[in-house]
This record gives structure tokens, C-alpha cells and sequence, in this order.
């Protein structure tokens, strides 16, 4: 999908306000801390996060860190904004592991309320045009829990490739869990745009 409404030719100035069909994906204001709070520390949602902040003033501060990083052209994070809402009900964001941004990895967490109502995908969608349209990554890496049957069932509708298991990758709570690794890559998502039924993973 190529983004539908593009308010900015430099996402580095701000990011563009994106389309979903019934969501916007728009950069964080800090008006959406106390609604960030409310949607991203439940259990559900940040049992397989990284601890998420845990106070408005907490989430202030993340959202104003990340109009920074963006403006180093080093982070993306969009709030995603179902119809009908006001604020952000949650995150997709897109870091670079590099000097450059043709290698990132991505990650999302959206408020519990939202799943299974198709949210998210669409919103994926959107964030994975931007990245390899706009942005011009190459490759884009997620990782997820083992145990996140969601998370990586999520991944895999969106055609990505599962690479591996990265044993006891991530720290939460005192325990260390196995993650997965998963790719996409920029010519295979452009392919399997123009030719959607040919998607196989």
C-alpha cells in the first residue's frame, strides 16, 4: 500500500499523517500520554513488551523523545488513531540499526481492546509502505516472544519470513525469554503488493 496522505516531503521535519481506512496514523502529541497509559501497561499488552513508562509524565517524556530521534532521522513512531477516537490508542515505531536507515527493525503495541478488529493490520500496512517508500529501508526486522502467539501470528499475515530463534534474547520481569526473528525485505514487499494472492508465508 502506498500511503494515501502525505502531509510532508521530509519525515525527518514531521511525519506524514497516514490513512488506514478507518485509522490515521499521525506522529504522537502529548496529549496521548494518559491514553498510551491506560492502553500499553494492562498485562495483556506489555507482558511481551519492553516495560512500558509508567506515568503521563512518563509517557511525555517518550513521546518527546521521539519527535527527537526523528528529527536525527534516526526513529519513526506513529500513534495509531482508530475513527471515532481522539488519541493515540497505540504504537508502531521503526529504528534504525545502522549509520543509515536501509536496515531497521520495527516493533507495535496496541491496547487490547483493539485486537482482532483488523486495527492493526491495516495500520501495518500503511507503516511498511512509508518505510520502504519514504523512508527507503531495505530490510525491516522485528523480533517477538516465542510465547506471543499474537504478535507472531500478526507478523506472518503480513508476509513475513521467520529467520530463526534467538535463545534467551529478552530480559522481562527477571526472566529471559527466546525471541523469534522475522524479516521483511523492501523488492519482496514490493512484489507481493502488485501481486497480493501470490504472498505465501
Amino acid at each position: 500500500m502506498v500511503p494515501s496522505a502525505v502531509t510532508t516531503t521530509d519525515w525527518r521535519e514531521a511525519l506524514p499523517v497516514l490513512q488506514a481506512g478507518a485509522v490515521t496514523l499521525r506522529e504522537l502529541r502529548l496529549s496521548d500520554a494518559a491514553s498510551l497509559l491506560a492502553m500499553l501497561t494492562t498485562e495483556e499488552v506489555s507482558r511481551f513488551i519492553s516495560p512500558p513508562p509508567t506515568t503521563v509524565d512518563g509517557f511525555e517524556r517518550f513521546i518527546a523523545w521521539t519527535h527527537r530521534e526523528r528529527a536525527a532521522g534516526r526513529y519513526v513512531c506513529f500513534g495509531i488513531v482508530p475513527d471515532g477516537f481522539d488519541q493515540a490508542v497505540g504504537i508502531i515505531q521503526v529504528r534504525t540499526l545502522g549509520a543509515g536507515f536501509d536496515i531497521a527493525e520495527w516493533g507495535f503495541a496496541l491496547g487490547s481492546g483493539f485486537w482482532g478488529t483488523g486495527v492493526f493490520q491495516n495500520a501495518a500496512r500503511q507503516v511498511l509502505g512509508f518505510a520502504f517508500g519514504e523512508v527507503g529501508i531495505q530490510r525491516l526486522e522485528a523480533r517477538s516472544a516465542v510465547a506471543n502467539g499474537r504478535g507472531n501470528g500478526a507478523l506472518q499475515k503480513l508476509g513475513a519470513t521467520r529467520e530463526g530463534v534467538l535463545r534467551k534474547s529478552f530480559l522481562r520481569d527477571g526472566v529471559y525469554h527466546d525471541q523469534v526473528i522475522w524479516s521483511i525485505c523492501q523488492d519482496e514487499w514490493r512484489e507481493w503488493e502488485t501481486a497480493p494472492a501470490a504472498r505465501t508465508h
